[in-house]
This record gives structure tokens, sequence and C-alpha cells, in this order.
């Protein structure tokens, strides 16, 4: 989880109390927080450091001190600042003056997005620059996957010349002086030689050009996503008006962290200036792009669902109330007792994805402490389910005809789950933020998982014979959340007489020990041969697929020896 350190007197500044330290602990709660570890008391209190622990990896907006702050301060007075005055929206661009970025097509294929903004106002003090410099790594290491995703840059703006340009160079022929160092190097070297270029390099390494942030004079302000220039982007104290931008590969993720950072500089006292940022192709927001910009959709949630999840009996203005104290804005309409309350969200959110973020901010925003506790009303024995019971039934009889059992992970690569096992990705489930591409996948089936094992066991004495029992998932409209989770039996047969044969000899014992009644007919699956695999059907529903696997599909695993596969969805069986 996200830690962060913040300067004592900034921290209690910015939330306009100050509390003693078990006070602190409690009222963190509203934030998903607690103290991680208390300053040291022999330190002034200009020096003293806070160690704060979050325990939600989905609220970017609260991994810095004014986020903290402000989280703080608003769930206790239930007022939201006004940040209307610097945001964009669909509707309406705020005034950006000169402040123009011209993003170049030569960045499309390395790092093709960018926001910016600009802060002025009282000169920057040390804590205030050392918290800007959390921000930007909590921000860009956890949210922006160590810089992958999002970088940050700040730059001196009263010393740049507008418009600013970012686009693609030579990574051999162009040099700066990049920040720590005294002599220019070309952005190639950097990556060798520089701490920073060192660390983070390997975003860029394949890259035939690197992006390069300049002003309208030629000078360099930074190579994104690496190392500031040593010119324009070394920020000192005493510094007023500064220039921040954000580059990456997502656009939506630029737009809130911008977003977050501009609601900091506001709370902390700072005047917000937007840019103009004009792409030469489609960012999802439009190709010229006023930022920050206010892109949060709203979220309904039904006074009746609220209380049956809460164990509640409070009304829609209640729980209107409750959600200003967690920053949101939100209007109840229909018939008492069963109004629809429409949440939205302020500048620096973009977590509301379901009802069900809208009733845990409400319970939030009640406060916990406000939740009497209450003993169980109804009598229960513990005992497992029947997908359980009949998954334990089924690892027996597979055990049983020779097989043994596997544990795999349910997250890989489209490499394995896609490409070599010759389908397409429709209904394959794709996470949106992944940390590898290895995981980069929800696995549609559990052969994949099998013949990755078979890859590797070559060594082994013949004949392999493998299975599991586990979840698997798909895209489905059907349900609410868009996605259906089964519970399958899978295995994999590899010796030099698998056949079609045995694995339906198998397929038929499993079933008839299991208490089933089932009926085959021709598949057309492109992972098995053609004319050698069979559907298994129940009550006229295919529940299942088995035969014996296509030679591309091994040639794809590296596999040597004939395979036949099948899986099942198990839960189809109660």
């Amino acid at each position: 989880m996200p830690k962060i350190e913040v300067n004592e007197k900034l921290f209690f500044n910015l939330l306009g109390t100050k509390y003693d330290y078990d006070t602190l602990e409690q009222k963190l709660t509203c934030a998903k927080a607690e103290l991680d570890e208390k300053p040291d008391m022999t330190q002034s209190e200009d020096e003293r450091v806070i160690k704060i622990e979050l325990n939600d990896t989905n609220r970017p907006d609260l991994w810095s001190t004014a986020g903290v702050s402000r989280a703080l301060r608003v769930h206790k007075t239930g007022v939201s600042a006004d940040y209307t005055s610097f945001l964009s929206t669909a509707e309406k661009n705020q005034d950006y003056g000169n402040r123009v970025v011209n993003v170049e097509e030569s960045v499309k294929e390395v790092r093709p997005f960018m926001t910016a903004f600009v802060i002025s106002g009282k000169p920057i003090d040390e804590p205030m620059l050392l918290d800007i410099i959390q921000t930007q790594e909590k921000l860009c290491w956890n949210f922006g996957h160590k810089r992958k995703s999002i970088s940050m840059g700040v730059y001196r703006s009263a010393q740049l010349s507008w418009p600013v340009t970012y686009g693609g160079v030579d990574p051999d022929t162009t040099s700066f002086v990049p920040l720590q160092c005294t002599e220019p190097m070309t952005c190639r070297q950097i990556l060798s030689e520089h701490p920073k270029g060192k660390e983070y390099g390997w975003i860029l390494k394949d890259a035939k050009k690197f992006p390069l942030l300049r002003d309208s004079t030629g000078e360099v302000m930074s190579m994104a996503p690496i190392i500031n220039s040593a010119t324009l982007g070394a920020v000192k104290v005493g510094d007023t008006d500064l220039m921040v931008e954000m580059t990456g590969d997502d656009m939506a993720n630029l737009m809130l962290a911008t977003n977050i950072v501009a609601c900091d500089f506001v709370d902390a006292g700072y005047t917000i200036l937007p840019v103009l940022v004009k792409h030469p192709y489609d960012t999802g927001f439009g190709k010229d792009v006023v930022t920050p910009y206010y892109f949060q959709t709203t979220t309904d949630a039904n006074i009746k669902s609220v209380n049956k999840r809460l164990g509640t009996d409070m009304t829609a203005c209640e729980a209107v109330d409750a959600l200003a104290h967690m920053g949101c804005s939100a209007v109840a309409k229909g018939e008492a007792g069963n109004e629809t309350i429409t949440l939205t969200p302020p500048a620096y959110r973009n977590d509301f994805l379901h009802e069900v973020d809208v009733i845990e901010d409400v319970m939030m925003g009640i406060d916990l402490t406000n939740f009497a506790p209450e003993r169980p009303r109804d009598f229960t024995i513990g005992r497992l389910l029947p997908i359980t019971l009949l998954s334990r039934k089924t690892k027996e009889l597979m055990v049983g005809m020779g097989y043994q059992e596997m544990i795999f992970n349910y997250l890989g690569s489209k490499k394995d789950y896609i490409d070599r096992m010759n389908i397409t990705a429709d209904g394959v489930i794709e996470i949106a933020n992944p940390m590898s591409e290895n995981y980069q996948f929800v696995r549609p089936s559990i052969i994949p998982s099998l013949l990755s094992a078979e890859a590797g066991s070559g060594n082994a004495v013949y004949p392999h014979k493998i299975f599991e029992t586990g979840k698997v998932a798909f895209l489905c409209e059907e349900e609410n959340t868009g996605t259906r989770t089964r519970q399958n039996l899978g295995f994999v047969t590899a010796s030099g007489d698998a056949n079609f044969n045995t694995a339906a000899s198998e397929v038929a014992a499993l079933l008839h020990f299991l208490g089933h009644e089932y009926a085959v007919a021709e598949a057309n699956d492109p992972r098995f041969i053609p004319g050698r695999q069979a559907s298994i059907l129940k009550d006229g529903k295919t529940i299942g697929i088995f035969g014996e696997v296509h030679p591309q599909v091994l040639e794809n695993w590296a596999i040597t020896v004939p395979c036949v596969a099948g899986e099942m969805d198990l839960e189809a069986l109660l």
C-alpha cells in the first residue's frame, strides 16, 4: 500500500486545525488511512514528519499531503473547495492565453499523450517543494506504473518561452545537460550513464525516437519520462510560477493525475493557469484539449439499495449530505423512499464504477463510528458450497484415473491465452492497467495453463496426465459487471498414443460416477484437430469440449508429443 511522509506544519496548516496523534489516527479512517509512524518529537514542528499509510489503491488523490488534509477537512465540514475556475469541460474551455503546447506526430508510437498547466502565486518553500517531489514520485511510480503510463515534470515557467513543443528526436545526435550534471549528454548516453536513465531507461530503450520537451527558443526542458534539464527543469526554493506537465500512454489517467495535482496546488493557495495541448491525432478527448479538464461521469444509487447494504433507515437527503462529507455533490430524485441518488464526483476522483462505490462513500461520509455494533439475528452453521463439494469429488475421480492435480495463476499473457491457442481475443477479459504484459489477461480457459506446464515437462517419463479445477472468466453482456466467472475442470494427457477415444472414455467415466447423463456433438474449435473433437452436451446445452490438440497449438507451445485435452463447466452440473 502507498505510504507518504507529510511535513507536520504544512499538513496541519492545510487541514486548518491541529490534532494530537491519537485523534489524528481516528480521523484518518475517513481516508482509509492510518498512522504508520509518529514524528520524532525532539525535532521542531517545521522539521517533524508524519508517516501515513494509505489503504486504498483506488484513491491516488490521497497520495499527497494536500490530498489527505483535503479528505479530513471536507469530511469534517462537508464543504468542498470550488475548482471550476480553472477546469475546462466538454462544453467550455478556460482561457489559456499564450500557453500552448504543440505535440508532434513523432511521439505517437513512443509516448503519445500530454497534459499541462501553470501554477502562479507565492514562492515555493522547502516543505512544499519536497511535497511536490513526493507527489510526483507516488503518482508516477504507483499510479503510473513506474513512469511507463504517467510521468510528471515541473519547470520554471517564468524562464521558458511559449509555445512549447513535445516531439521525438534522434537519441544519438540530440544532447542537453540533465539534472545533476554539468556537461551535455546525448539522449542515448543518459540511458546508460545517468542514474535516472539507468533506473527508467527500459521505457525508451527500444524506441527509434526519444520524446523531448522544448520551449520556443529550442531550450530543452526534459526528456520524458527520464530526466529534466539542468536549466528550465531545475526548480528551486523561492520559484513562483511553475509549469507542470504530464506525459504517458493513457489519456484518461493523465487527465486524472493532472486534476489531482492541480487541486492540490489550489488547496495550498496557488492559482492554476490552464494550458492548451494540441495533438495531431485524437486523444479520446479530442485533438486540442485545454487542461486541467473535467471528464468524470455521474453514478446512480437507489436509496433502497443504500439502506439494504448498510443496514440503515436513512433518507435520501441524509445520504446526499453524507456524500458531501466525501467531497462529492449529489442530488436525489424520485418517489419518497425510492429516490435515485445521482453522484457527481470531484475532479480529482474517478473511482466510481458501480452503485456499491456510491454506497461505500455514503458509509464513509456518515462515519464508521456512527454504526452501532449489532449481534447477528440469525443462527447459521458454516458449510461448504455445493460447487466446492462437486469440485472435491471431481478431483478424487480424476486422481483415480491417474491424473495429477495442478494449480495455476488466473492471470497471464496474450501470447499464452490467445496467440498460442489459435483463438481470437473475442470474449477474453483484458486488464486495463496491468503491471506487466505477463499478467494482462484473465484466463478464459484452463487448457493453456495445463499446456504451459506440459511445455516444460519434456524430460519427465511419459505419459503425462494433469488436471486442474479452478476459475475461468470471460466477457458476458448478461451479467451486471459485464463478465462471468465459472468453476471449470480442465485436463491434458500427453503420450505417444494419446487419442480421441481415450479422452472420450475418460469423460464418460467421469460423468458416470458424477451421476450425470450427457451427449456429444461435432465441434469446430480451432484448438483441436477437425473431426477429432466433440462438444459435451447436458440437457441440450454445451458444457464442455474434448479432443486431440491441434498440431499448430502443440508447435506454438514447443510440445513434441501428441496431446488430448478437455474442459468442462462444473457449475453446469449442479
